[in-house]
């Protein structure tokens, strides 16, 4: 999770999906990788932000997951899983607006913009609701207090 100065959250439109849906950074780690370094990579490989315009705020505690629906099981990475199990980082971005740039080597976003961290669950995928609800509880006090959910 990346905030603004505004207190705003990154998201992107996926590339590969025509749904209006926005969602986080993400990715793998690679072998031999930590999870820290692994999500500073994968903000770079998506938004074209470099490791020097972020600040590590904080680490969710725990790891999430989700599984994918019935009708995507088998579609999506070439039916090698059902689901993710993922490690999460807060980050402060402190650069501008144009030291983002999705048209990268690895690109996965077709748009983004910064919203509300209140807006993340009404902008995600609906299978993927429950753990960016859960992301917003575990990192609630970091966050910028605005209206309820």
């Amino acid at each position: 999770m990346l905030l603004n100065r505004d207190g705003k959250v990154f998201v992107g439109q996926r590339l590969d999906s025509t749904l209006e849906a926005w969602q986080m950074p993400q990715g793998g780690i690679d072998e031999g990788e930590d999870a820290l370094t692994a999500a500073i990579r994968e903000l770079g490989e998506e938004a074209g932000i470099a490791p020097h315009h972020v600040e590590l705020i904080a680490e969710a505690g725990e790891e999430l997951q989700y599984d994918l629906p019935d009708d995507l099981i088998g579609k999506l990475w070439k039916g090698k899983w059902r689901g993710q199990r993922q490690r999460w980082f807060l980050f402060a971005f402190n650069g501008e607006d144009g030291d983002v740039n999705i048209a990268t080597d690895h690109a996965e976003f077709r748009a983004w913009r910064w919203i509300e961290p209140a807006e993340l669950p009404n902008v995600i995928v609906p299978f993927k609701r429950a753990l960016y609800e859960r992301l917003l509880d575990l990192f609630a006090p970091h966050l910028p207090r605005n209206e309820p959910r």
